[in-house]
């Protein structure tokens, strides 16, 4: 079986993980064709190498052209968009349910409906690209299983659309509710509530490093500066089967031979050994 290994050792968000897909081998110009069909224009996808800590990763940034009018937008039309889209029937209900995520959470924290969510932030046009993107790259990459380690945690502030909010974002938090974390404990967001959404849906599992054959890996780089190599890894290879090692039985019979002449012994062990054959 293939498997996908999500390593967020410095977080994950959308950029970051579709960087990770791409410099792990998923499909570059199947991507820009596909995404095309999403039928949104004003922007523009730059793919690109950059230095982070020691590692070189993958920069994935999506450019807005500032002259079209990137206006809020609602789940019922974040989904349309989607499902009008020429894509896979299994690409399509992946990003779906990502955004259906997004909306509960932010729904919850706002006291709100999912339907009345207006998306601001995780809404605009390059979230939208993000969370497609990913699917399709998963797609390319022939549907892997994905397992994840646990989230970094991090702390301090941000500032939004709603105003201030602490860090992990409210809507960060409530997506990854039953998720393991380990401590990091870096000031600053390392997984925003895009990432969050993606790693909570496409993973069906967290904790370390599963027995596998490793055959490529990615790195996919952050935006931000926290003093670590800001970077989410994916390994992408093959189940490992772990047998046990093959053991021969082996069947001892004992007995006391007491009071019989030495002399017998001979014929004795060679009738019994020719038994034996």
């Amino acid at each position: 079986m293939k498997i996908a290994y999500f390593d967020c050792f410095a977080g994950i968000s959308g950029n970051m993980t579709l960087g990770a897909l791409i410099g792990a081998g998923a499909d570059q110009e199947r991507l820009r064709k596909s995404i095309a069909c999403l039928g949104i224009d004003g922007y523009r996808i730059e793919v690109g190498k950059k230095m982070t800590g020691m590692i070189e990763a993958t920069d994935v940034c999506v450019h807005l052209d500032h002259h079209h009018d990137h206006h809020h937008r609602r789940l019922k039309d974040i989904l349309k968009i989607i499902r009008d889209a020429e894509l896979s029937d299994r690409v399509k209900l992946t990003a779906e349910r990502i955004f259906q995520r997004l909306a509960e959470a932010e729904g919850k924290v706002h006291g709100r409906s999912p339907e009345e969510v207006h998306f601001h932030e995780v809404g605009a046009v390059d979230a939208i690209i993000d969370i497609v993107s990913t699917a399709i790259c998963l797609e390319t990459l022939g549907w892997p299983k994905v397992i994840a380690s646990p989230m970094p945690t991090f702390y301090g502030y941000a500032i939004g659309s709603h105003g201030v909010f602490p860090l992990p974002a409210p809507a960060t938090a409530e997506i990854l509710r039953g998720i393991p974390w380990r401590k990091l404990d870096i000031e600053g967001e390392l997984v925003t509530p895009t990432g969050a959404a993606i790693i909570r849906e496409i993973a069906t599992g967290f904790g370390p490093l599963p027995a596998m054959t490793i055959e490529s890996i990615g790195y996919g780089a952050g935006k931000s500066d926290f003093g670590i190599p800001n970077a989410l890894r994916v390994m992408i290879g093959e189940e490992a089967i772990v047998t046990a090692s093959s053991t021969e039985s082996v069947g001892v019979i004992e007995t006391n031979i007491d009071g019989v002449n030495t002399q017998f012994y001979g014929t004795v062990m060679a009738g019994h050994f020719s038994v034996g054959r």
